[in-house]
């Protein structure tokens, strides 16, 4: 009881130090953003002569009669066009297709997780100078996007805000299994999500919400770049897909569903996941199952150009070319068909799968296959913050947001490859890029 005193007065010596060390921090800065134009996300429509108020990392206001507050810092744009930060839902910051320079096996046999920790900073960054302010990672084996998150978050390197879902789950033999295709006297030492059965399964999702994701991502079909001979056909049983969402939701985590194949797609869905990831071979009941749950689809429609062109020249098997040449056509125009049909859509790109830094390049070729411009920049914002669980803190360019900002020099509603040109990003009040100044 004696200690008491002493204990009291210990406390308050740290919180009388830790109230000067608070007063001793700088304060927030003060900016003001100004340009000719601001693409209103919510609204859906353009807004001239927009002035963007920013205290710290946050947005306090926009006002558009060009009245600066005393003592901000304004940062001039010009005649650019504001827009807020993209959200990109689906990434792999890990890894790139230039690392395979002509021999893919070179790549998987002789690299290891300490390539991907090394070169993921230089991806971090490319996606953040192309705009890309917040971005979700979906896969990463030995929780390498968690180590990259967090460096971000502590501001040792820059990059995108990033929500993780670590090792992805599959079955055994499936599209979370590494090993498939290759000789059974070879191993992997990587931690990875391969789980089968329902106990497994709630036990590998306790592991990645353990080790700290935001996200439970697994394999609910087969896929283009892995050796199983189909892309599409369903690879757990619907008990199994029950569990990765129950489980997962019960930790008050979302899922993404890798799904390409119809069944694979429907089954997904009807086990509550919050998305559909390519989504490529979606059929008329998996379209009306997606809107009866509000099941959020994300169609990677640009990456198709990419793997038909090179691909073949890096040393892919030949077979990964060919399931891609079965389904890009026809993930095409499935994405058409859910444009029509009034879907519940996100931007999401599978960058890594081609180069980081070229996400922007998917807008046109959504605007070529149904969306309007706006639509297509809506799906990279709002609707991509709605999907994360972002809603209010990015995704718009409003009060209360974080101040994540990017802008054009032309209008990106008339040409949307506006949008692969940024010249200005501003990540949570800190501009990160401004080539308005050359």
């Amino acid at each position: 009881m004696r200690l008491l005193p002493l204990v009291a007065a210990i406390a308050v010596g740290l919180a009388s130090a830790g109230a000067a060390f608070a007063d001793d921090a700088p304060a927030p800065a003060h900016i003001a953003v100004r340009a000719a134009h601001l693409v209103d996300v919510q609204a859906g429509k353009v807004r001239d002569n927009p002035l963007v108020i920013i205290e710290g990392e946050h947005i306090t206001e926009v006002r558009y009669d060009g009245q600066v507050p005393a003592g901000y810092n304004v940062i001039d744009l010009g005649s650019a066009t504001l827009l807020p930060g993209l959200i990109d839902c689906h990434v792999h910051l890990t890894g790139d297709p230039n690392e395979v320079k002509g021999d893919y096996y070179e790549a998987v046999l002789k690299r290891s997780s300490i390539d991907s920790a090394i070169l993921s900073p230089t991806y971090a960054k490319r996606t953040l100078d192309a705009g890309f302010t917040t971005v979700r990672n979906l896969g990463a084996d030995d929780y390498v996007d968690i180590a990259l998150r967090n460096a971000i978050n502590r501001g040792d390197i820059p990059g995108p805000r990033m929500l993780v879902s670590g090792p992805p789950l599959g079955a055994t033999g499936g599209h979370a299994d590494g090993t498939t295709g290759f000789s059974p006297w070879i191993q992997f030492h990587d931690i990875n999500g391969v789980a089968d059965g329902v106990d497994a399964i709630r036990h590998r999702v306790r592991e990645n919400v353990k080790n700290g994701v935001d996200v439970i991502k697994f394999m609910a079909s087969a896929g283009v770049l892995s050796a199983e001979a189909s892309v599409g056909a369903p690879q757990y049983s619907q008990e199994e897909m029950n569990a990765v969402v129950d489980e997962a939701h019960r930790w008050g985590k979302k899922v993404a569903a890798h799904a390409h194949g119809a069944e694979a797609i429907k089954m997904a869905i009807r086990a509550g996941v919050d998305s559909v990831e390519h989504s490529s071979l979606i059929d008329d009941e998996g379209l009306k199952l997606a809107k009866q749950h509000g099941t959020y689809l994300d169609f990677d429609v640009y990456n198709d150009d990419y793997i038909l062109s090179e691909y073949a020249k890096k040393g892919f098997p030949a077979s990964t070319v060919e399931k891609e040449k079965t389904v890009g056509r026809l993930q095409r125009e499935n994405f058409q068909r859910a444009v029509k049909a009034g879907e519940k859509m996100a931007f999401g790109t599978d960058a890594g799968v081609y180069p980081h830094g070229w996400n922007a390049r998917q807008f046109a070729v959504m605007t070529k296959w149904g969306m309007t411009p706006m639509q297509a920049i809506q799906a990279a914002t709002v609707n991509a913050a709605d999907l994360l669980g972002m809603t209010g803190k990015v995704g718009a360019v409003a009060p209360g947001y974080y101040a994540d900002l990017v802008a054009v020099s032309g209008d990106p509603l008339g040409d949307v490859t506006q949008l692969e040109h940024v010249a200005f990003v501003m990540k949570g009040g800190d501009v990160e890029k401004n080539d308005t100044r050359r």
